[in-house]
């Protein structure tokens, strides 16, 4: 470039020639905002490819920042291939339009996050993309409900807020079988509690894509809104990469900056939360007021075997396993849901509100009619309310739930 000059402020403010000594490192990477990203020349802007990651060429292709993140993010869950999106739901639809088009069919499990139902239900549909729900923890359903045209089938593990556990091993070798693509929602396991991508240790059974809700276990804010969809094939990744373009998905660099930050704490955060999360599953199994405790790393709790096999796999250094920070309990059905919401409401530490990860104890209680197509496999009569553990001590939430119970719970 050559040198510049002028008499006016404005253009001496803005093109500035100072650059800082590059040689700078610390705990937290740089963070980068961008729009416009300039080339020196025009052959250099016509020879960048953004795709491969090997030159920035416009800001929602992304910058030094995002790509740090996709790539931190790669580590944590094992995939080759990251893309980031506003939202976890955001993630899922990337996912799922970066492979389907009119005519093509997706199964999904009738325990799935719910917002991905609604989305089949009516962008894919209004697409002219069909679906079909399955009892996931019915191998043989999915089996039986593939058809000619199912190019993908999504998997979650567990269960959204009834938290079974499938056995995905089983669900993934029959979509290997029919050479139907699989997409994990990976938000619960969040890297941490399995390996989407490398499931038994042995490199040879893997799911292709994995969607994960960064705003819970990455963020640990319960501030942030974000999401990712990994691969490790490159042809699906270049497929991911392409629909996100044209999508216009992108994040944020304070929000890229927030994740970055709270990423190292992660496997610490997850590990306290779990803790908690099964000391209170705990207490609740001695309660007269709950019928049901549904947690995978609890025996009894629909699909724990599933989950030792993937979570808590014989010889490995952690024994107990791994399981997060969030479970359910059925209420009793005696009880009416005036005094579920009660109970809710009588709540000190735990705060009433969606979502889970962050640092403040949530509850929720939710009807699971008009949320499923057919009865969970499993599950007891009752009233279900879904407990996310925050990093309040345990004695004090139990304390919390005791009191609560004691004023509301009463037959």
């Amino acid at each position: 470039m050559t040198d510049k000059s002028s008499s006016h402020l404005s253009t001496q403010l803005i093109h500035h020639g100072y650059q800082p000594p590059a040689d700078f490192h610390a705990p937290q990477p740089g963070i980068y905002k961008a729009s416009t990203v300039f080339f020196p020349n025009v052959a250099a802007m016509r020879q960048r490819e953004w795709k491969d990651k090997s030159a920035y060429t416009y800001g929602t292709h992304g910058t030094p920042s995002s790509f740090t993140l996709e790539e931190r993010l790669c580590a944590l869950e094992g995939g080759r291939h990251c893309v980031l999106t506003p939202s976890g739901l955001s993630a899922l639809a990337v996912a799922s339009f970066s492979v389907l088009k009119a005519g093509d069919h997706v199964l999904i499990p009738d325990n799935a996050y719910g917002p991905n139902k609604v989305l089949a239900e009516g962008e894919l549909t209004s697409f002219g993309i069909s679906h079909t729900y399955y009892d996931a923890m019915n191998p043989a359903d999915l089996a039986s409900k593939l058809q000619p045209n199912t190019r993908l089938v999504w998997l979650e593990a567990p269960g959204s807020l009834t938290m079974e556990f499938p056995d995905l091993v089983a669900l993934l070798r029959i979509c290997k079988q029919h050479s139907v693509l699989t997409a994990l929602d990976n938000t619960w396991g969040a890297g941490i509690a399995f390996k989407p991508f490398d499931l038994l240790g042995d490199g040879l059974l893997s799911v292709d894509f994995t969607a994960h809700a960064l705003t819970k276990y990455p963020s640990g804010g319960g501030d942030v809104l974000m999401g990712s969809v990994m691969t490790c094939d490159d042809v699906l990744a270049l497929k991911l990469k392409m629909t996100h373009m044209r999508l216009g998905m992108c994040v944020g660099a304070n929000d890229v900056e927030t994740i970055l930050r709270s990423l190292p704490s992660i496997a610490m955060r997850y590990e306290a939360q779990d803790k908690t999360a099964r000391a209170l599953a705990q207490w609740w199994q001695t309660q007269a007021a709950c019928v049901q405790v549904l947690h995978p790393a609890l025996e009894g709790s629909p699909g724990h075997s599933h989950w030792q096999t993937l979570c808590a796999p014989h010889g490995q250094s952690d024994p107990v396993g791994k399981a997060a920070g969030l479970f359910s309990v059925m209420l009793d059905p005696r009880l009416t849901s005036a005094q579920v919401d009660a109970f809710c409401d009588s709540l000190e530490w735990f705060r009433i509100g969606y979502s889970w990860g962050g640092p403040i104890s949530l509850v929720v209680p939710y009807n699971l009619e008009g949320l499923r197509s057919q009865k969970p496999t499993g599950l007891k009569a009752g009233h279900l309310v879904r407990f996310s553990t925050g990093f309040e001590a345990a004695q004090d939430l139990i304390q919390d739930l005791a009191k609560a119970s004691r004023g509301c719970l009463k037959f």
